[in-house]
């Protein structure tokens, strides 16, 4: 009886604590079936305020209310940067399409694959740049960039799941930050709200762009290796 009763309450638990679909930026469903919710079996404890709970398997779920509602504050943040002046970071593989049709749509400069040492910092190299913001698609692969813009004080986002610290970040988005169509759905996100912050999408239109778009394509050899 007592398990029964255990049951009916996480459930309710549950149902008090999901948010209608209208206040989201998208439907919490399709936030959900592209796993931006889902975390690591590790957290910080930076990360203990954006987690909902963990699973039975001990994988940590984030909560996707607070994933929208940092997708809101960071869009309204970048939304006052000249395009050209924001720098997206990605050496994960799965961060890396996204993250060039982020940049794509926005007007962004992109920095895929390998970070190079002094793209930020060094004022002898000669492809140095000099963004008014970073945004980092993973702390921990993006360490040089994250290293780079704290030591030359450039405001840093940064994408975060469960096990990621917030060493040198100034603002986060809890979210998915290692899964293929978690990663697109962000950037998607992100993009097309910083454009309605900024009046050139209206607030019932979409990117020219789809989800699919922004997902990294990769071959089955290559799934299957990953």
């Amino acid at each position: 009886m007592s398990e029964v009763k255990d049951e009916k309450s996480e459930k309710e638990e549950e149902t008090t604590n999901v948010t209608t679909e209208e206040e989201l930026l998208l439907p919490r469903d399709t936030l959900l079936s592209a796993g931006t919710h889902i975390g690591t079996r590790m957290k910080t404890r930076d990360m203990e305020q954006f987690i909902y709970r963990v699973r039975p398997d001990g994988l940590f779920v984030l909560d996707v209310k607070k994933t929208d509602e940092r997708i809101r504050i960071t869009a309204k943040f970048l939304a006052r940067f000249e395009p050209s002046k924001i720098a997206v970071a990605a050496a994960r593989l799965y961060a890396q399409e996204p993250v060039t049709k982020f940049c794509e749509v926005t007007g962004a400069v992109p920095i895929v694959g390998r970070f190079i040492p002094g793209l930020l910092s060094n004022p002898l190299y000669p492809n140095r740049i000099e963004p008014d913001v970073v945004i980092v698609s993973d702390p921990r692969a993006d360490s040089q960039a994250v290293k780079e813009a704290s030591s030359v004080g450039i405001p840093l986002i940064a994408l975060c799941s469960t096990d990621n610290d917030f060493s040198g970040v100034d603002l986060v988005i809890s979210t998915n930050n290692k899964g293929r169509r978690a990663l697109a759905i962000i950037y998607w996100l992100l993009a097309r709200q910083i454009l309605r912050e900024k009046g050139e999408l209206p607030p019932d239109k979409d990117l020219p762009l789809t989800v699919e778009d922004f997902e990294t394509k990769i071959s089955r050899e290559e799934e299957d290796y990953g």
